[in-house]
């Protein structure tokens, strides 16, 4: 089996689309489809099913794809061994989120850029389902997760820190007011009668906090879109927003936002993770270790 016939195979298998692949490859389709045809040809089989404008992969791509993909993976391991190439370079597509891409990765972008400009970054913006899907189908080398749970069916994690959550409000709530002049805890059989803001749907920490309101009373949130305008919206007084403590860390010392005594009954860990199987390059077990080290350090730090 030629090593290219084996990359054009990955590519199509991870996108199911010979179009796409023949683009991302920067190959005419019809090369794609021949290449593919003399694969099956050698192996006396064919690889995917044609089900008119759609493929998918057959038993035998099945079985073939973990192996395509070890091999390609120790090629170019093994091409940068011989080149004694000292200084990490490569590509990392990382699936990430806006809590993490703005609040705790500039310091490991920015270590990156400056340290090993040969290692390019490629932030793509998803989370949870989204991102163990493209992990598994190997579109993304690396991706950020903050789950309750630390244990993704065909995924290796490695857990970077505990995630603490907050739930704030403007200074003049009422439930604000109330817990600074009678010192009142807040319930969860409060909060169902307030306004309740969220950035949107999929946040592991949303889903969790909307599992604990849902048995007392039907759970409505106003959407923003963003952590940026959902922290805008409950300064304003629009209503209270459970959020990542490190991403309303300033409006909490600035006084633009307060915490709720509420503590959230659940626990959220932020990690990292890649393909079950999968043999990280140089340049990405640097990645995964300095992010293991800077989230260390800033939960140490606060």
């Amino acid at each position: 089996m030629e090593l290219r016939l084996l990359v054009t195979f990955e590519k199509v298998a991870t996108v199911l689309s010979f179009t796409q692949a023949a683009a991302e490859l920067q190959y005419a389709q019809s090369s794609v489809t021949s290449q593919i045809r003399a694969l099956e040809s050698s192996l006396g089989t064919e690889l995917f099913d044609r089900l008119g404008s759609r493929i998918r992969l057959t038993e035998a791509g099945e079985r073939l794809l973990p192996y395509a993909r070890q091999i390609i993976e120790l090629t170019e391991e093994a091409r940068a061994a011989v080149a004694g190439e000292e200084e990490p370079a490569g590509t990392l597509t990382v699936g990430t989120m806006e809590s993490l891409t703005n609040y705790r990765l500039p310091p490991l972008l920015e270590f990156f850029h400056h340290r090993y400009p040969k290692v390019r970054l490629s932030l793509r913006t998803t989370i949870g389902d989204e991102t163990r899907q493209a992990l598994r189908q190997g579109t993304y080398d690396l991706g950020f997760l903050m789950e309750e749970t630390t244990e993704h069916p065909g995924l290796e994690t490695q857990v970077l820190t505990v995630e603490p959550l907050v739930l704030v409000a403007a200074p003049g709530h009422p439930l604000a007011e109330a817990a600074a002049t009678a010192g009142a805890k807040v319930t969860t059989a409060d909060l169902v009668r307030q306004s309740l803001l969220a950035s949107e749907p999929g946040c592991a920490y949303r889903d969790l906090f909307e599992r604990e309101l849902a048995p007392l009373a039907p759970v409505a949130f106003m959407e923003f879109g963003t952590i940026e305008a959902t922290k805008r919206a409950a300064a304003a007084g629009l209503g209270i927003s459970l959020l990542p403590e490190v991403t309303v860390a300033a409006e909490l010392a600035e006084g633009s936002l307060v915490r709720l005594p509420w503590e959230a009954p659940f626990t959220l860990r932020t990690q990292l993770a890649w393909r079950a199987g999968k043999r990280l390059p140089a340049h990405a077990r640097l990645f995964v270790e300095r992010a293991r080290q800077l989230l260390s350090e800033q939960s140490a730090q606060g």
